[in-house]
């Protein structure tokens, strides 16, 4: 039986639908807010994999270009590899509801999200998530909390709920907060700079919204849930207890006291290969292994609530940081920062806008002149892994620093490149993605880039008690992120906040932590920066030897096509004549790119060549090109030639037109007619008597002699070089 429920959310209905479509998974929903449609399933294995302790959760985001109407590039013309947006919307919906699972439920659980229509007006990225929550909500798997989430948008200096995407992306804040009846389970944060005060108001007001669908959701459960399975796997306390009986205490807390990352790592694998040996007969691997781990977690969280952080810092206290720019020659720009044992390398590199990503998806942005790519190789955890495509994670890091520096880049007017940054972790021991967006600040102010100001970002953690004692953690390390509550990544500049990722291991996180969590991370950030600005205080004001110069020209729109040629033929001569980079906007704006300028300006001439207008009565400076009879063609604009007659080739008679040109000589020459068929006439002989007017008899004595160059006519195109902070290209 169909049932459908709804409930305001702004000022649109939300609708939640169930038992029309997919009737055979476990439990399959519809969304709609506006003309968006989603449709959410969830299906879970009847038995758990041997071997598995955790809880194997996928939720794959299935964006279809007809929900928007789109016919997908490429030659097959058919949906490929998941976009990076489809897999972070996937992370999105994946992290609120991972904790709300029973411990010690292992059977793997998949939902999958399929867009089944966008009116590119509502972001289907929380009805993904709403739609996972209420699937499993409904269906037999063990998952009971319903989680509710909404964007909160700053339109206009007011905290808008549900704003358009337009809005979104246009306003100051574009805020995605996920949360239970109780408490908040997920934040998702793209900012112009915004106070710690305002965040946490668009918060309270995400959370506030997200009770009217809960309560939704609770009535679906009511209505049409199914029973719940039980738990396949849970912990045995008699094993448990035998397994503790064989642990020395005093032998894991040496173990967790170690201040370096790697000695820590091999005491703790020491310890635990000591118990294995003793108990690997008595009981399995899989238990022992899983017993340990929750041994050895709740034993670092009391030890850290009891005495303090285990590496010797203070609760607020960031770790040693040390910042250096230029490392390598031949890069654009580039930047290393180290943080702990945490160490990032950022490069940047400038190209021109042809080289703008082109986005094949169903959000309103077509294009994107800015990258951030990050990269998270095994060595950095001492590890060996084979090496292979991106992961969901290095995906997810890349993007979120790339939200992080986005206010801060210039935009396309004032800097007209295309710029691409890769991080790569070199050493990891917590907030590598935080490190990046450092790094990336130093690489992008030592490549030239003038950006508005330098980004920093920490990440806080938090470890809780049941009695309701907490430990707000500034600067987590491996341990306290892998045994910890929260992991809450937070960047901005000196003004506010830019981007900021919370995710939780609890049931959610109070507002009261969360307020206090930013006020440690705003401490944090400006000291990261203080350290930032001793080695690089300000943008370079030129740009690397090695990177392209950027010149700007305006041009007749109607005379593109002359720039362009037929099938492209005449601007890619230009660009390998010149050895440059061409772009050609519909206004008439050309941008023209190279390391080189003299080839740019080479390239430039040429361009003002094809689109200036020849005029009656102008002297150019032309190059022969053929000789005829009765005289010889004269090249005055590239692909623009005139007849010299034979008559006006000098102010005496030339007995042969041999006699006074070869072809490839350039002589200096008058428009004196363009007939109605658009035939250029020249003359050299009328050039002659202008200029004896002037100077007398030596002047035709030095034209005659050897060709000679003048100034052309002032060009009606506008050109304006682009280099570092807008200056003259060096």
């Amino acid at each position: 039986m169909v049932r459908s429920f709804t409930c305001e959310i702004g000022d649109k209905t939300l609708t939640v639908e169930t038992g029309k479509l997919a009737e055979q998974a476990d439990g399959a929903v519809t969304v709609r807010y506006g003309d968006t449609v989603v449709l959410v399933t969830a299906c879970a294995a009847k038995e758990a994999r041997e071997g598995i302790d955790f809880l194997p959760l996928t939720v794959d985001y299935e964006e279809r270009l007809y929900a928007a109407g789109k016919i997908p590039g490429g030659f097959i013309r058919r949906e490929g590899r998941p976009t990076d947006e489809a897999i972070l919307v996937g992370r999105m919906a994946d992290r609120p509801l991972r904790p709300l699972f029973p411990k010690g439920w292992h059977n793997e659980v998949q939902v999958v999200v399929t867009v089944l229509s966008a009116d590119q007006e509502n972001d289907p990225d929380t009805l993904a998530v709403i739609g996972a929550s209420a699937a499993l909500l409904i269906s037999d798997i063990p998952y009971g909390e319903p989680v509710g989430a909404v964007h909160i948008g700053l339109v206009d200096g007011k905290l808008t709920l549900s704003p358009t995407l337009t809005q979104a992306y246009s306003g100051d804040l574009d805020l995605v907060v996920a949360g239970t009846g109780q408490a908040v389970t997920m934040i998702e944060v793209g900012a112009r700079e915004v106070p710690e005060r305002l965040l946490m108001e668009a918060i309270r007001m995400g959370q506030e919204a997200n009770q009217s669908i809960v309560a939704l959701q609770n009535q679906m459960r009511a209505e049409c849930g199914r029973p719940k399975s039980e738990l396949a796997h849970g912990k045995n306390g008699s094993i448990q207890d035998a397994i503790l009986s064989h642990i020395d205490q005093s032998e894991l807390e040496h173990a967790l006291c170690q201040r370096d990352k790697k000695t820590r790592e091999t005491r703790l694998e020491e310890f635990k290969q000591g118990v294995m040996e003793k108990l690997r007969d008595q009981f399995g691997e899989t238990v022992i292994s899983y017993t340990l781990d929750y041994v050895i977690k709740r034993r670092f969280r009391a030890l850290t609530m009891k005495s303090g952080r285990l590496d010797g810092r203070m609760l607020t206290e960031v770790r040693p940081i040390s910042a250096e720019v230029g490392l390598l020659p031949r890069t654009h720009g580039s930047g290393l920062f180290r943080r702990g044992q945490t160490q990032v390398m950022t490069i940047t590199t400038l190209g021109s806008m042809a080289k703008e990503q082109k986005l094949d998806g169903l959000g309103i942005e077509e294009s994107k002149r800015f990258m951030h790519h990050y990269n998270f190789p095994p060595f950095s955890t001492g590890e060996v892994k084979r090496l292979g495509g991106r992961s969901r994670r290095e995906i997810g890091h890349g993007a979120l620093v790339e939200r992080a520096l986005l206010p801060v880049i210039p935009d396309e007017d004032t800097f007209p490149y295309t710029i691409r940054l890769v991080s790569e972790v070199l050493s990891s021991s917590g907030s590598t993605s935080m490190a990046s967006a450092c790094a990336s600040s130093l690489s992008l102010m030592d490549a030239g880039v003038p950006i508005k100001a330098p980004v920093a970002g920490i990440a806080m953690g938090l470890i809780t008690e049941e009695d309701d004692r907490y430990a707000i953690l500034t600067d987590i390390e491996g341990l306290e992120d892998a045994y910890g509550d929260m992991d809450c990544k937070v960047a901005g500049t000196a003004n506010g906040i830019t981007a900021l990722q919370m995710d939780t291991k609890l049931k959610g996180v109070n507002l009261k932590i969360l307020e206090e969590a930013l006020a440690q991370a705003r401490d944090a950030r400006l000291h990261i920066l203080d350290v930032m600005q001793k080695t690089i205080s300000a943008s370079r004001e030129k740009l690397s030897p090695y990177a392209p110069r950027m010149f700007k020209i305006s041009i007749d729109p109607n005379k593109i096509g002359a720039v362009i040629g037929p099938g492209g033929k005449t601007i890619r001569s230009i660009i390998e004549e010149t050895k440059t980079t061409i772009d050609v906007e519909n206004d008439g704006t050309v941008l023209v790119g190279s390391p080189d300028e003299e080839a740019a300006n080479r390239a430039i001439r040429i361009i003002e060549g094809l689109t200036r207008e020849i005029e009656v009565g102008a002297v150019y400076t032309g190059k022969v090109s053929r000789l005829l009879n009765f005289g010889a063609m004269v090249e005055i604009l590239p692909g623009k030639e005139g007849l010299v007659h034979i008559g006006e080739l000098a102010d005496y008679r030339v007995p042969s037109v041999e006699d006074a040109v070869k072809v490839g000589d350039e002589i200096m020459v008058k428009v004196i007619e363009i007939d109605r068929l658009g035939r250029i006439n020249l003359s050299r002989r009328a050039v002659f008597a202008d200029l004896s007017k002037v100077s007398g008899a030596a002047v035709r004595d030095s034209l005659t002699s050897g060709p000679k160059r003048s100034t052309p006519p002032q060009r009606s195109g506008h050109r304006t070089p682009h280099s570092g902070r807008g200056r003259h290209g060096s």
